[in-house]
């Protein structure tokens, strides 16, 4: 799961546009929706946001007050991120949309990112040298809610897994960041049906705006 730090409070002119154009429904006050082709992903995400209000109302209740929105959308991020500037989880079509996802592993990533929304609330920027104690303390958290879960010692494994993993590794780094960010927009675009030689010149014009802002920033 990849989550997009908080430079901005307001939403990107993309984000906004992507809003304004999709269709939402009011769960316990969390906006569910997205683009209306993938509608029918909407009853999956609120099987999911009523999975934890059955099993566990404290996470439940973070979820109502830290997220405005879960969207369904494509993340170039991996299944899930947190959108500081929406306050929103966005959650991966394609993830939905997989038959061996299932409720709980939905409910669990949703647990995950209200988390990154709770500690970005305190203050707590998602840079360099914090994100493996961020991703650690929001693994953590979703341990605790699927332990409330009847049957879910295979999720629980997976989720200590990657835990581990993410504690010995650079995964967090800029770099790595950056290019698996560009690598998750390739396949996003490519799952949309964008041609390539489109594909690589979104990726040029990105490349292009970063390389100009951290230039405007060295001259400021």
């Amino acid at each position: 799961m990849r989550h997009a730090r908080p430079e901005r409070l307001r939403p990107r002119i993309v984000d906004r546009l992507g809003i304004a154009l999709s269709v939402w429904r009011q769960v316990d006050g969390v906006l569910i929706g997205g683009w209306i082709r993938n509608s029918e992903l909407f009853d999956e995400a609120e099987r999911a946001l009523n999975l934890i209000k059955q099993h566990s109302p404290l996470d439940h209740a973070r979820v109502v007050r830290e997220l405005d929105r879960i969207w369904v959308n494509l993340s170039f991020h991996g299944l899930a991120e947190y959108v500081h500037s929406l306050k929103a989880c966005v959650l991966d079509e394609r993830f939905l949309a997989d038959p061996v996802t299932t409720t709980e592993q939905i409910a669990s990533t949703i647990v995950h990112e209200a988390t990154h929304a709770r500690i970005e609330r305190y203050g707590i920027a998602y840079e360099e040298d914090q994100r493996a104690r961020i991703e650690a303390i929001c693994f953590r958290r979703e341990l605790a809610f699927i332990a409330r879960l009847p049957d879910q010692d295979k999720l629980r494994e997976e989720i200590e897994k990657t835990l581990s993993w993410y504690a010995n590794s650079d995964e967090f780094s800029d770099y790595r960041l950056e290019a698996q960010y560009e690598s998750g927009g390739v396949e996003a675009l490519a799952h949309i049906g964008m041609p390539k030689w489109l594909i690589r010149a979104v990726i040029f014009g990105r490349e292009f705006a970063v390389r100009v802002k951290k230039l405007a920033r060295r001259t400021e």
